[in-house]
Parts: structure tokens; C-alpha cells; sequence
């Protein structure tokens, strides 16, 4: 029998300091990957089509060894707005120390207005392996071989 989520799922304690006039970020829902991110902006900025931009957070965080923030969008706001994360996903290593920022793009052909504390992205905290390369002159044979892109069919 499968164990409760709350027993399957660990919670690491993680150091942040919220410069920002808004709350924590936090989970939506109780199976939340991510976390909403808040664009920390006295005013509200209007990013133009194909316009990039790094709006501010606030937020500053020690993430333990082994572990990253992912910055990815939401997806409503690049379904809805064509507001995206330009460097989806974004990677915050643990011996980072600086202000969390979003580097968004505004891929659809209208302006769009970011107001001050607009949920603009989404952060998930991962475990993350480091690996030691070993050289070889060959590879273990796979199913799928060397077949690149598109090679597991459209489905």
C-alpha cells in the first residue's frame, strides 16, 4: 500500500531573507512543485514584444549542497501572455548568495504590464547529482542507440 504524501515527501529547512514587501513564496496546492515568485518592482514595468527583462524579487537564499532552484514560468502567464522565463530553466546554485532575479521575455506581440508583487515565475527546489567523468572509447548499447530528435516518434 502506497504511504501518505507527507510521509513519502521530505522537508528541508532552507535560510531565505525577504527584502521584498511581499510574503514568502509558498505552495499553491498541497502537491505544488513550485513555489510562485513576486516581481519586487516600486512601479509597474511594461515589457514589449521580444523584450527581455530581469525583474527583482527581494529574495535572497542558502540553498544546502546538493540542492538548486529551478526559475521556470507559469504557465499561465505563457499560455495566456507568451510571458516566459528566457533561460527556462534557470538555475540558482547553492553557493549563491545574490538577489534571485527573472529574466523574462515577452514573446507575444503586445505589451505586457508587470505590476509590483505580479507572480511572475515559479522556483523548485531539487536535489541535484555531481558526476566524476570517466573516459571510455565506447558506450553500452541502448534501445534507443543514437536515435536524436524526434527519434521516439510524435507521440
Amino acid at each position: 500500500m502506497d504511504e501518505p504524501i507527507s510521509q513519502r515527501s521530505m522537508i528541508t529547512k532552507v535560510k531565505i531573507i525577504n527584502q521584498s514587501a511581499f510574503g514568502l513564496p509558498a505552495y499553491q496546492t498541497e502537491e505544488s512543485a513550485g513555489m510562485d515568485l513576486r516581481a519586487n518592482i516600486q512601479e509597474s514595468v511594461s515589457l514589449q514584444p521580444l523584450e527581455r527583462q530581469l525583474i527583482p524579487t527581494g529574495l535572497f537564499i542558502e540553498l544546502p549542497p546538493g540542492f538548486e532552484a529551478q526559475i521556470r514560468p507559469r504557465s499561465g502567464l505563457a499560455f495566456k501572455h507568451g510571458l516566459t522565463v528566457l533561460n527556462s530553466p534557470g538555475t540558482v546554485d547553492s553557493d549563491y548568495r545574490g538577489e534571485i532575479k527573472v529574466l523574462l521575455v515577452n514573446l507575444s506581440h503586445e505589451p505586457f504590464l508587470i505590476n509590483p508583487g505580479e507572480r511572475i515565475a515559479q522556483m523548485v527546489v531539487a536535489r541535484h547529482e555531481r558526476v566524476e567523468w570517466e573516459s571510455t572509447t565506447e558506450l553500452a548499447d541502448s534501445e534507443r542507440g543514437t536515435g536524436g530528435y524526434g527519434s521516439t516518434g510524435k507521440h
